[in-house]
């Protein structure tokens, strides 16, 4: 095996693993994985084939992280008939902003929540009420981080392209 293909293996191991640390699909990584390292885009064919795997499972993961933004299809004049993907540019800070749309939402949850403890006005739910407030603060917390770290990285991206 090639120094080449031992890196690509590796690579692909280790977005798998990551991809299944933060509870997605395993098959996610790999896919991103493949596709980092490939200059070029990839078909389907050539993705099912690279990976061992079979078509249908392919396919509906390629479909889930076109609609997070993480990869997209791509033109290629040599073959019209087939569908053709790469890695989005900036996949890193879509990936990023997948998980502030997370946070975002469970700050919504928590929010939502404790306004409906408090309408309901029962000592019996003062834990939860406090729970709620925590969570909410936390979130918070959380989302204005986020978005000074999406701040930073714009600033430091653009240094990347002068």
């Amino acid at each position: 095996m090639s120094t080449e293909e031992k890196i690509k293996k590796e690579l692909i191991q280790r977005f798998g693993d990551a991809y299944k640390a933060f509870g997605l699909n395993k098959l996610m990584g790999h896919i991103i994985a493949l596709l980092l390292f490939s200059p070029n885009p990839l078909s389907l064919d050539e993705i099912t084939k690279q990976l061992g795997r079979s078509k249908g499972p392919i396919s509906q993961i390629v479909r889930r992280l076109r609609d997070k933004r993480l990869i997209r299809k791509a033109w290629m004049p040599e073959n019209n008939r087939k569908d053709y993907y790469e890695i989005e540019p900036e996949v890193f800070e879509h990936a990023f902003r997948n998980n502030l749309e997370l946070i975002k939402n469970n700050k919504r949850i928590a929010t939502q929540l404790k306004e409906k403890i408090k309408s309901a006005n029962k000592t019996s739910l003062e834990t939860i009420n406090i729970r709620m407030k925590e969570m909410e603060l936390f979130y918070s917390l959380m989302e204005d981080h986020f978005n000074e770290f999406l701040n930073d990285w714009a600033k430091e991206r653009a240094k990347v392209y002068k």
